[in-house]
């Protein structure tokens, strides 16, 4: 039975000696603990921020819509309250600058929001717009991109409105919406004046209701569910805002809290490290006790009571960094929030947070420390028998595999799947496992290959690589990884822009003109190729609803098991086809054939876009009937296409062949191309002063838009990989202030045999190059494969190497390598041999 008492004083004495060392194996795991807590802490902060901000979200207590007028409601006599608002994409222009731009225009009429409120710019703004006349709220950052005022105008259709307020905030709206579509606010009343409400334009109706405090709307609704769900009449309740934002926030919350995850992995990595060093220091030192006659479990709990005292102390230390810092996530995710979110301390999360760092110290320090169970009394006699490997050691093997086991525990508690669990258990393994491959691959090959030839610095730096007590292995797989993780952000970020740049390339457009009407093709053609500008296409497009798929409509399929109905969304949504008898360039027949009309007798056949047809168990030879302004239309599916949406031009999920719609109501599409932005103001100024209903995409602005929307994402990515890439610094800092007490002794006997400082402090410098060089090249080839394989199969778009941003990447994390080497060495570097032995006596 082991003596307690003498193990906590001999632990103590121990721990009082050896204090700074572990101080360092402390630090690996705080800044992993400290992003855990400070996630956890804004998770929690904001579920109940949407919980007790639901309806401020939704605006109103009950929200219908619909993509045609409302009419009258059963439930508008029970409401105290209603509002309707008519939204749809429209230009707007700007006639101080003659400048235009597509907008979200909101025609409102009501006191929207019941809850909540329009935050302008004076803050009279809302209240002058709402008290009559031709006046216009606009968003702030379309106000800021054409440089307008409040008391500017703005043209929306043939109507000239003026700016009474600068939108700051919408209920429910993130700043990424704005930044995407922004809005424009016009009263109900002047809608119809506009013009901009014609066939073929896509417009949804809302409608608003506000009941009595403590009315249960999930009830009240029940009775009209069905009759909705016939009318394709969509039913929101604050409930469902709540449901459905609460989602989608504690699917960030998880996504940001494996993140963190990784950079507390990264720091366990230098936990079992700097472990792995103490340890192999102290062999001499057990082989003494066991000599006196201790325990081996004796000399195991002895140190395992310093561990664990050490990861208390860094899940305190990490607990109380992620309480403060907390306090300044909701102004990283500002953009991406449609809630205010409070801060404070959340207990829960910093008890989760202590136990969590005590648990994967007291884990991962159990690797190397089992080492001490196998060391013999022999050891002091023979040091070589007092290691033992991994693959002679069942229990190091039982400590593997708890690992794995808590790594896809705790990814399962934050995923909630297991096949997501076991995906993100398996990109760590491989992670990793490809990082300690690389480690051991150099080591081996520095070992085999170092030529003789070479000056002794250089012979003597290499071989510092696979000496005892290097770091090479733990540094290449921390800063590795983190290195990885910044790199792939860097690079599929510059990969996504070039591919978004279609303006600069020549063969593809970069205008697109829609909502045209028939009677207006020719004139708007004409324009267009007076300007010397060719039209790269030109289609025309039907609007129409799915009724009956293999005579199963919309009531059967309900009344069907989940097995085998189809996805309630195909009936209530609306498509939009064209048709042709032949492929444009960004599509591909993958099954089947274009059938054209007649070719089998009556009967039509459509194409479908491959992913949407097999994806919503769709096969060739099903009967579709489409319902086209009233009038039936039986179809069968002819072939699959493989279309590539993210190439500009028309692309369709739903392709006729031609003599079926040409008589059908349908607006046209003109794709062209502008030599300049100059042409490209000028022509959409033209046409839209001429025909407003008109809609233009200018896609140099959406690539403006983009590169906005990908700075804010990239930013917030950047921020959480931080954490991996402070967490790789820290264990690089304790990796060589640890490995430099080994160090120190080889330097003092090199200075004793004559070696100059310059010498020593070239080898160090060469070592720490190596070490660098090998840690931010093996993250960033990582990372190029990482960018390759959702360049491939998530984006499809081409893979290049971004070799400027790489060398970037590879020259900061080596010359900080070699900095922090540097200043680790130089004590021994510039003092005299025996000083350094005196000291360290």
């Amino acid at each position: 039975m082991p003596d307690f008492n003498w193990i906590l004083k001999m632990a103590m004495r121990d721990f009082r000696k050896n204090l700074s060392r572990l101080l360092l194996f402390v630090s690996s795991i705080v800044v992993g603990i400290a992003a855990l807590v400070a996630i956890s802490s804004f998770g929690e902060n904001l579920v109940k921020d949407i919980d007790n901000q639901a309806k401020e979200l939704l605006g109103a207590d009950l929200v219908l819509e619909n993509n045609k007028p409302l009419g009258d409601q059963a439930l508008d006599s029970v409401a105290i309250q209603l509002a309707s608002e008519v939204n749809f994409a429209s230009m707007v222009a700007f006639p101080k600058t003659d400048a235009s731009r597509l907008t979200q225009v909101r025609a409102l009429e009501g006191d929207f929001p019941f809850y909540g409120k329009l935050e302008t710019i004076p803050s009279e703004g809302d209240a002058d717009f709402r008290s009559g006349g031709k006046k216009a709220l606009v968003e702030k950052t379309l106000m800021a991109q054409f440089d307008a005022q409040v008391g500017d105008s703005i043209k929306v259709g043939s109507v000239m409105f003026r700016i009474v307020g600068e939108l700051q905030k919408v209920p429910g709206q993130t700043g990424i919406t704005a930044t995407v579509a922004p809005a424009v606010y016009i009263p109900m009343a002047y809608l119809e004046e506009t013009g901009l409400v014609q066939y073929g334009s896509r417009v949804e109706y809302n409608r608003y209701l506000q009941f009595a405090s403590g009315t249960n709307v999930e009830e009240l609704i029940k009775p009209f569910e069905d009759q909705w769900e016939m009318d394709r009449v969509d039913a929101d309740t604050v409930e469902d805002r709540k449901r459905s934002t609460g989602r989608s926030f504690g699917n960030l919350s998880n996504f940001l809290s494996l993140v963190a995850f990784i950079a507390l992995l990264l720091g366990c990595v230098g936990v079992a490290s700097a472990v792995n060093v103490f340890v192999k220091e102290k062999l001499a030192s057990v082989a003494v006790l066991r000599c006196l006659g201790v325990a081996s479990l004796d000399v195991l709990l002895i140190y395992l009571v310093e561990i664990v005292v050490m990861g208390l102390f860094g899940a305190l230390i990490g607990s109380i960094l992620g309480t403060l810092l907390q306090f300044i996530l909701p102004a990283v995710f500002a953009d991406f929030l449609p809630v205010e979110v409070t801060v404070g301390i959340s207990w829960v999360s910093v008890g989760f947070g202590m136990i969590t760092g005590l648990f994967v110290s007291v884990l991962f320090a159990l690797l190397p420390l089992l080492k001490v169970r196998n060391v013999s009394p022999m050891a002091t006699l023979r040091p070589e028998t007092a290691d033992s490997t991994l693959l002679k050691d069942p229990a190091r093997w039982a400590v593997m595999v708890g690992i794995l086991l808590f790594i896809f525990g705790f990814s399962y508690f934050l995923l909630k799947q297991v096949t997501w669990a076991l995906g993100f258990t398996g990109f760590v393994l491989v992670a990793f496992g490809a990082l300690w491959g690389v480690g051991k691959l150099i080591m081996w090959a520095v070992r085999k290959f170092l030529p003789i030839s070479l000056s002794y610095p250089w012979r003597q730096a290499l071989a510092n690589l696979y000496r005892p007590n290097n770091q090479t292995i733990s540094l290449i797989a921390t800063i590795g990884l983190g290195t990885a993780m910044i790199s792939t952000l860097f690079f599929l970020q510059n990969q996504l822009l070039e591919e978004a740049k279609f303006a600069d390339k020549e063969d593809q457009p970069n205008m697109l003109m829609f909502d045209i009407q028939t009677p207006q093709l020719a004139d708007v053609k004409s324009k267009v190729v007076d300007r010397k500008m060719r039209i790269i296409q030109e289609v025309p497009i039907v609007t129409m609803q799915l009724n009956e798929i293999n005579g199963i409509d919309k009531k059967e399929n309900e009344e069907l098991p989940d097995e085998e109905n189809y996805s309630r969304w195909l009936y209530n949504r609306e498509f939009r086809v064209t048709y042709r008898d032949t492929l444009i360039k960004s599509e591909t027949l993958t099954s089947g054939e274009l059938i054209p009309l007649g070719a089998r007798g009556d009967s039509i056949f459509v194409s479908l876009e491959k992913g949407f047809g097999e994806g919503n168990k769709m096969k060739l030879g099903d009967e579709l009937i489409f319902n086209v302004q009233g009038r039936p239309i039986k179809t069968y599916i002819g072939s699959f296409r493989d279309v590539k949406f993210n190439q500009v031009s028309t692309n369709f999920l739903v392709l006729f062949p031609e003599g079926v719609l040409e008589q059908a109501p349908k607006f046209h599409v003109i794709i062209t191309k502008t030599q300049n932005d100059r042409q490209a103001a000028d022509v959409q100024s033209e046409i839209v002063r001429e025909f407003p209903n008109i809609s233009i995409i200018n896609l140099g602005t959406i690539v403006e838009t983009l590169e906005d929307i990908l700075g804010k994402i990239s930013f917030v990515i950047q921020f959480m990989a931080f954490f991996s890439i402070a967490t790789g610094i820290l264990v690089l800092i304790s990796s060589l202030i640890i490995s430099k007490y080994q160090r120190m002794r080889e330097s003092i006997l090199l200075r004793t045999l004559g070696a100059s400082s310059g010498i020593v402090r070239v080898i160090n410098t060469l070592e720490y190059f190596f070490l660098g060089s090998l840690a931010s090249l093996s993250g960033i080839l990582l990372s190029f494969m990482a960018t390759f394989l959702l360049g491939e199969f998530v984006f499809e778009m081409n893979f290049s190497l971004v070799w400027k941003e790489g060398l970037i990447i590879y020259l900061a994390i080596t010359g900080l390598t070699i900095v922090l080497g540097w200043l680790n060495g130089r004590r021994i570097i510039n003092q005299p041999p025996m000083e350094i032995l005196r000291g360290n006596g």
